[in-house]
């Protein structure tokens, strides 16, 4: 059975307060002094004794490996929390150092061509706040690109007991990046007061901004959805019942869909209609979603129980269950994506912790067959050649083409836990899909 969020975060605190310092030294290294380690190798498509019976890729992957370099110092802990994209052959993803009051976030591109990261903002400095006010410690949200060439995102709090008049919280920002200059701009702190925002989805063509939020006082457990026009600077409307953690986004319709737990009724907002959300009779699972395929379906996973699969068709609104997506142990997952054709999900058990326990299995789902195949196990791959353990992962992306999967991981370099590794680096992780692995 999935350990209970808090209780597993309580673990990884403690595991992460006791790991040995002195194991560590900050910005994280490769061996041998390199900044990218590339290989491929048969040893990826060996599978831990407990996922022997799973389905595996005949052709093993090349993959990319490299650490975030912002992280100079330990972090509290180092990890990722805000689902990331792709665009041409550039992936902008977020890390954090979780701790806020004291926290930050960094927003990079990755470079696929030229296999280097690029700092886009530093958000502590973006911010400039005096000292003893409230800086977040995470970018939670997703990161979306508009047609304006903009990146959109939102912040949120690390710690929950910072939100606070003590230090000065007055609620949290949504920013925009603009890859091409290296410019960040606030584009609304507080869109609906002192509120925090773990999920957002843009628009990109209307450029909305759909955020869900959580009350600095954490007393206060309802969301509230919201909807914010970034062109404007307008809010066009906010009311208590939005979802914990996820979206589903229309692109074709401009409607925007999300249960207010992570199962349960469905609710659509229509820009175009006017008024509040609307509650559909249908009910699912929503943890994580695509983006919308050219076949006009969403596709989601749930975040409770068996982490089921669905296919929501976004023209006749029904609900369609594909079947449990575990492959293993574990079924957390929080980032889910769709290759261009609409034919392949690609997605990693474990995002929370213990993506290890399965071997760091990377699956790919076939949703015209119903079957999963790991493309990749991870582990103990990178440890053996890079010394690292990926622990878990909030943010995956699929390149244009199909070709590419990126993958940004919080994890370890710890040697001294085996089994149980401290969270103390961020890295990313490029899978490139075998042409045979992904036929149309």
């Amino acid at each position: 059975m999935r350990i209970g969020l808090a209780l597993l975060w309580a673990l990884v605190c403690c595991i992460s307060t006791h790991a040995d310092a002195a194991e560590m030294t900050y910005p994280p290294r490769l061996p041998g002094g390199k900044t990218v380690f590339t290989a491929t190798s048969r040893e990826l498509l060996t599978p831990p004794e407990s996922m022997k019976s799973v389905a595996v890729a005949r052709e093993a992957p090349t993959v990319d490996f490299l650490y975030y370099p912002c992280q100079t110092y330990p972090g509290n802990p180092w990890s990722n929390w805000g689902d990331g994209c792709a665009v041409g052959e550039k992936y902008y993803s977020a890390i954090g150092d979780h701790l806020a009051p004291a926290g930050n976030a960094f927003v990079y591109e990755y470079d696929a061509l030229a296999k280097k990261l690029r700092l886009l903002a530093d958000i502590r400095k973006v911010l400039d706040m005096p000292d003893g006010h409230y800086a977040p410690g995470k970018v939670h949200s997703r990161i979306d690109t508009g047609s304006d060439g903009w990146l959109y995102y939102a912040t949120h709090r690390g710690s929950t007991r910072v939100t606070t008049d003590q230090y000065h919280y007055r609620g949290d920002w949504i920013l925009r990046t603009h890859p091409a200059s290296g410019k960040t701009e606030i584009v609304a702190q507080g869109p609906v007061g002192k509120q925090c925002v773990p999920c957002s989805v843009l628009d990109d063509k209307r450029l909305i901004f759909y955020g869900s939020t959580q009350a600095g006082d954490v007393q206060d457990k309802r969301h509230t959805f919201f909807a914010y026009d970034v062109e404007a600077r307008k809010l066009l409307y906010r009311g208590y019942g939005g979802p914990a953690r996820y979206f589903m986004f229309a692109r074709s319709t401009g409607r925007v869909y999300f249960t207010p737990d992570l199962a349960g009724k469905l609710y659509r907002y229509d820009p175009a209609a006017g008024g509040g959300p609307v509650e559909l009779d249908v009910e699912m699972g929503l943890r994580a979603a695509t983006r919308e395929t050219p076949q006009e379906s969403i596709y989601a996973v749930s975040g409770k129980d068996e982490a089921m699969l669905y296919r929501f068709d976004v023209r006749t609104e029904k609900v369609q269950k594909l079947g449990p997506a575990a492959v293993g142990s574990q079924t957390y997952i929080t980032t889910l994506d769709a290759d261009p054709t609409g034919r392949y999900l690609y997605y990693v058990p474990g995002a929370h912790g213990g993506a290890y326990e399965d071997g760091v299995a990377v699956v790919q789902f076939d949703v015209r067959t119903r079957k999963k195949k790991v493309i990749a196990y991870l582990y103990p791959f990178l440890k053996k050649h890079c010394g690292y353990t990926p622990i878990g992962t909030f943010s995956t992306a699929v390149s244009p083409n199909g070709d590419k999967l990126y993958i940004t991981w919080h994890g370890s370099c710890d040697e001294t836990w085996e089994r149980r590794p401290s969270w103390d680096a961020c890295a990313l992780v490029v899978v490139h899909i075998p042409a045979e692995e992904r036929k149309p």
